[in-house]
């Protein structure tokens, strides 16, 4: 059976080394693994994609509409954009986070509100406040780890070596926070 997960987010979230760690530990684990990364104006603050489908062979990277078994926002207007492609069984663990475009920032449009509400009432979901716990553990550029721990243990994956995995990915110096963050973002799934 083949596991679609979609992890989106803008620019600078991580959501690339969270897809990457996450790839690296299912193959590790010995799955077929195929990712494929959209990274848009990543820079700029644009929308940036990546899908991960794993199982015992997997043929196309490529999650089709309606497709994912998981969607992981980074942030929560991603989480609404990418919506079509989650199976209606599936499930959301989206960042309590916003962070405006260009148009909303310049003050042209308002971030829309009661996004979270109309997903939550739509698909099961998830909602991590990953900013807050980041904060609370010194850093915040570890909202990516900290909802990749809850996406590992939202999906049954907590068998595989996710500290190996961070310890050989990630650079030295943030090693353990990451270690932390991950186990924060495990804890918050019942």
């Amino acid at each position: 059976m083949i596991k679609n997960i979609l992890l989106v987010g803008v620019g600078g979230q991580g959501t690339i080394l969270a897809s990457k760690l996450l790839t690296t530990g299912l193959m590790e684990a010995g799955y077929d693994v195929k990712m494929s990364e959209i990274h848009g104006m990543s820079q700029r603050g644009g929308s940036v994609s990546s899908q991960v489908r794993y199982g015992d062979k997997v043929e196309s990277p490529v999650i089709e509409l309606g497709g994912a078994d998981i969607l992981v926002s980074f942030e929560t207007m991603e989480a609404l954009r990418w919506l079509e492609y989650l199976n209606p069984k599936g499930k959301v663990v989206v960042n309590n986070y916003e962070m405006g475009s260009i148009s909303i920032l310049s003050g042209k449009v308002d971030y829309p509100e009661g996004i979270i509400d109309d997903i939550s009432q739509k698909v099961d979901t998830l909602v991590v406040d990953a900013a807050k716990y980041a904060e609370e553990l010194g850093n915040s550029k570890v909202m990516n780890v900290i909802l990749l721990g809850a996406t590992i243990k939202s999906m049954g994956l907590e068998n595989i070596d996710w500290e190996k995995i961070i310890r050989e990915n990630v650079k030295e110096r943030f090693i353990d926070i990451n270690i932390e963050a991950f186990k924060k973002g495990m804890s918050l799934v019942g």
